[in-house]
């Protein structure tokens, strides 16, 4: 007799296959930066606690400070100790750390570069890293061009004998459109788009990851992922800081740029897109950017209607006082810019006609916090109608910081003689149900770019695409500035948010 065999799971058997990192060496160009200190080699670090890096790696700072090799070790030795995820273990850093140079060198500087080539080849052949780079933009973004320049003029940007060259570009990815376009233009002369990597840290996150798994390896939420069950779709990032010394950019940004232009319409476009063919970066990549372009377009009177801008006030946060956003160090005291944004955006295609994605991001709110909430369709209210009883919504709440986990709300009968209910959670936490830390994002990104799998990164196409959406928004802002709310720090965001939502007779949640 034939026993029926398993059927594989693709789903499964895809995102379980880990590719082993290439030998490489990853050089760092803003190496003395908070990015570097506070995330890039803290991650370097557990990665190589999780015994994940490649089995030969060399790590280059390139920076204009003058230092030597044992400084900058020391110094990334006291970040990663305050930084690391997991404790620093003497005998791991001090492996770890000698794979870590130092670069000087101006960005503008041709001959730093062409140092960097020799200095590159001598790691090659002493450490055994086969002439595979990734080069990681940490710098600002106004020395990206010439970075990227001066790559390409020394030959950096060109792989030989069968070894491979990436570049990972930080983010903000342009101001806008034309910025954003003329960038692209600069990285392609560079690097070809299968070698570029455009960072999304939230990208990085675990629950963001497994969005995709959710969906579409469990037929409960797929069956039920369209218009026919789902009312609406809350996408939140909040945050209690305030500018925290980043004024002069942020001044220039707001909350629109800084933050719905890329982490929450990449978050959008994760819920909402169709499955992909396959598993590969590109068929990914390729729902994502449908998503996009199925924005229903928000300009002129129609961004009056359906976004809110606002900026906070004076306040109180954790029971301390806090100044007013135009009171901040280095801010304009008429600035204009919006410290809060929360809008109403609508995908126009087969699964979501009707659905409208409300979407708010704010600094100097209660509580940290990042989360999409998915609101199902009320019940019929024949059944209970007799009983007095009310019946609070289905929701499912995906949380991506900082408890990452998936939480679904339901209605249940409260035990007793008497039929009443109320609403209770089934909830799935990443660090107690897998009983391990879950991986900082940029981990895994990191990992990702040296295996060459950019599923997590954006494409250009992607980039532009959001660019063209937030960019009709600005324009209409630029015609007038009485639209502007206010809200105090420590606050939930301005009454006109509440009404916003509250027209398709909803309310925000509370994180």
């Amino acid at each position: 007799m034939l026993m029926d065999t398993p059927r594989s799971n693709p789903l499964r058997e895809g995102l379980a296959l880990r590719s082993i990192p290439d030998p490489c060496t990853l050089v760092i160009f803003g190496a003395t930066g908070d990015l570097t200190h506070r995330k890039l080699i803290p991650a370097l670090y557990n990665l190589a606690a999780d015994g994940a890096l490649p089995p030969a790696i060399s790590v280059v700072g390139f920076a204009r400070r003058d230092k030597t090799d044992e400084l900058f070790r020391s110094e990334l030795e006291e970040a990663a100790r305050k930084f690391s995820r997991q404790p620093i273990r003497d005998e791991l850093w001090s492996s770890f750390a000698a794979s870590v140079f130092y670069h000087r060198s101006a960005f503008d500087n041709l001959d730093g570069y062409t140092a960097l080539a020799r200095r590159l080849d001598e790691l090659d052949a002493a450490r055994g890293t086969c002439g595979n780079r990734l080069f990681y933009l940490a710098a600002g973004p106004d020395q990206f061009e010439v970075i990227l320049e001066n790559l390409r003029k020394s030959g950096l940007n060109q792989a030989r004998g069968g070894s491979w060259t990436r570049v990972i570009v930080e983010k903000p990815f342009g101001t806008d459109l034309p910025s954003a376009r003329k960038l692209n233009d600069l990285v392609q002369e560079a690097f070809d788009e299968s070698e570029t990597f455009r960072i999304d840290h939230y990208l990085g996150k675990e629950t963001a990851q497994n969005i995709m798994v959710m969906r579409f390896a469990n037929a409960l939420f797929e069956a039920m992922w369209n218009s026919r069950y789902i009312d609406h779709v809350q996408i939140t990032a909040s945050e209690p800081l305030g500018v925290e010394g980043r004024a002069g950019y942020y001044d220039k940004s707001g909350a629109l740029r800084d933050m719905v232009q890329n982490h929450l319409l990449q978050l959008l476009c994760l819920t909402a897109m169709e499955p992909p063919a396959g598993l590969d970066a590109d068929s990914i990549r390729d729902e994502k950017v449908k998503v996009l372009r199925s924005l229903r377009p928000l300009a002129g009177a129609g961004v009056f209607r359906h976004v809110v801008r606002a900026q906070y006030g004076a306040g109180s946060i954790n029971g301390k006082r806090v100044a007013a956003y135009r009171d901040e160090l280095n801010v304009n005291p008429e600035s204009a810019t919006e410290t809060y944004v929360a809008m109403e955006v609508n995908v126009d295609n087969w699964r979501w006609a009707g659905v409208p994605f409300f979407i708010r991001v704010g600094k100097r709110l209660p509580k940290a916090g990042t989360e999409i909430a998915v609101h199902f369709k009320s019940v019929p209210p024949v059944l209970f109608r007799a009983t007095g009883e009310s019946i609070d919504d289905n929701v499912l709440v995906i949380r991506i910081q900082p408890d990452e986990g998936i939480s679904l709300r339901m209605s249940a009968k409260m035990p007793g003689s008497s039929l009443r209910i109320e609403p209770v959670k089934m909830d799935f936490h990443y660090g107690t149900s897998f009983g391990k830390a879950t991986p900082e994002a940029y981990e895994r990104l990191l990992l990702d770019a040296m295996c060459g799998d950019a599923t997590l990164f954006a494409r250009r196409d992607e980039v532009e695409e959001a660019w063209k959406f937030v960019d009709a928004i600005h324009a209409a802002w630029a015609t007038r500035q009485d639209d502007l709310a206010f809200y105090s720090a420590g606050s939930w965001g301005p009454g006109e948010a509440d009404e916003l939502i509250k027209r398709h007779d909803a309310a925000w949640r509370r994180l």
